[in-house]
């Protein structure tokens, strides 16, 4: 009787053990789980997020710019066509950012006549004789000066040639100084911003090449294929019922 007393002591230890272990384990395992890898399509909020960002320090660290019009219109003489006159506004416009009008524009504009160059244009209509002359600059007020520049350069160096064109320059509009400036804000920025990124980031999901199969789908493909296969060897066995007909013919002969 001690001896199985003694031999039943040990058992809750051991119990107890398995359960410490259990939970353990179950602790770990646990830890494994929050673990968890990022969901597949984090690049697209990733890349809305950067170019949002991007978009706004742009918006914000680029000096504002200004842009002021205005307006110059052909108007024949008695002797010409209203259609001479349109011809004439689309020749005129392609020579308004020429280096001879730009010569005569340059002691009025104060700035050099290379940087000129790059900040005026001109544009016309294919519909009415009018060019519009456009000036841009960091400052409203030397935007609106290089604009008026142009256009009286342009007026003036056409109408030497008015006598034998029949076709002269007017200045309908004068520029003026604008309030606000053209270039886009920090708000604008920032949504052209977001929705770059968030363009790519699709484009990166739609480019990236398809994941791979997990190694425990194979497992368990492999698993439930060995689980089959049992199956089938037991259904190519014969039945147990065929097998005792076959043993009575045998023994009958």
């Amino acid at each position: 009787m001690a001896d199985t007393v003694d031999t039943d002591k040990p058992e809750p230890k051991k119990a107890e053990q398995k359960r410490t272990e259990q939970r353990r384990s179950d602790h770990r395992s646990g830890k494994r789980r929050g673990l968890l890898p990022p969901p597949a399509w984090w690049p697209l909020p990733a890349c809305a997020l950067l170019g949002l960002a991007a978009g706004g320090a742009y918006g914000v660290l680029k000096a504002p710019e200004y842009a002021a019009t205005s307006y110059v219109v052909a108007v024949p003489d008695e002797t010409t066509e209203p259609a001479t006159a349109l011809g004439f506004a689309q020749a005129y416009a392609r020579i308004a950012t020429s280096s001879s009008t730009l010569a005569y524009a340059q002691p009025r504009a104060g700035i050099p006549a290379r940087t000129l160059r790059t900040q005026v244009r001109a544009e016309t209509s294919p519909e009415s004789p009018m060019i519009a002359i456009t000036g841009t600059s960091r400052s409203a007020g030397e935007a609106a000066d290089i604009a008026n520049a142009v256009a009286d350069a342009l007026s003036l160096s056409s109408n030497q040639a008015a006598k034998n064109t029949g076709v002269q320059l007017l200045l309908f509009n004068q520029a003026v100084a604008p309030s606000e400036p053209a270039s886009p804000s920090a708000a604008i920025s920032a949504a052209v911003g977001l929705c770059a990124g968030g363009l790519l980031g699709g484009l990166w999901l739609l480019a990236r090449p398809t994941a791979r199969r997990r190694p425990e789908q194979g497992a368990g493909r492999q698993e439930s294929d060995g689980q089959r296969t049992p199956v089938g060897e037991y259904a190519s066995l014969p039945a147990q019922g065929e097998h005792s007909e076959t043993k009575e013919k045998e023994s009958v002969r």
